[in-house]
């Protein structure tokens, strides 16, 4: 699986001056499924967009993207819905998990469409990222930090060619981002699948095959 860029900027950002040579926007670009990327930027500069854009929730900018050779703009509803659940994944920044339900309900929503991970699975994955006394509280009672493992967790639960990684670790101290980004890296080891993390400039003390200014 391969994404091809060619000349894309999203329309919120074209009246911006650019102080920088991006490496994706107005340029030509490709992301292979199994390579790591870090893709950085500073605040306001589309790191959301630029992965909302890849995942189909965007078609606000100019140039192409394709996917496979197919254009994303040209994707139907139940092709976009088939690639999420079968090829694509992704951790919001803001989490989209629902509030009222418990931690291991929010998982099992995505958990439930695939048979890749077992509850027992689950919890494992929990003790390993220190939430798993958590999973039977509701989501609106823990903290953001914890939310961020639930979401993590919860994209880990289905298959995917590409993860998108939109600032997950933004509320964990360095120890739990190590303990978050090893696990993270072992999934995808074992799904020969690659991630996209967009960032505002730390490296999390990790190595990518490719680094992109965005």
């Amino acid at each position: 699986m391969q994404y091809q860029l060619q000349h894309i900027l999203p329309n919120p950002l074209k009246e911006q001056k650019r102080t920088h040579t991006s490496n994706i926007w107005e340029t030509t670009c490709h992301l292979e499924k199994g390579k790591n990327y870090l893709v950085t930027a500073p605040s306001g500069k589309g790191k959301s967009t630029f992965l909302h854009i890849l995942y189909g929730l965007r078609k606000d900018y100019s140039g192409t993207v394709e996917l496979d050779g197919k254009t994303l703009g040209d994707l139907t509803i139940n092709t976009w819905a088939d690639l999420r659940k079968d090829n694509l994944s992704i951790i919001f920044q803001d989490l989209r998990l629902f509030p009222k339900l418990s931690a291991m309900d929010n998982i099992l929503i995505k958990a439930n469409l695939h048979s890749t991970k077992t509850t027992e699975d689950i919890q494992a994955m929990a003790q390993q990222l220190g939430i798993d006394q958590l999973l039977n509280q509701s989501c609106e009672t823990l903290s953001y930090g914890q939310r961020q493992r639930v979401a993590i967790i919860r994209a880990l639960c289905q298959p995917f060619d590409f993860l998108f990684l939109d600032e997950p670790f933004s509320h964990l101290d360095e120890a739990n981002t190590a303990v978050a980004f090893q696990l993270i890296e072992n999934v995808c080891a074992e799904q020969e699948a690659g991630y996209v993390l967009v960032s505002l400039g730390e490296k999390f003390g990790r190595e990518y095959d490719v680094e992109l200014i965005l």
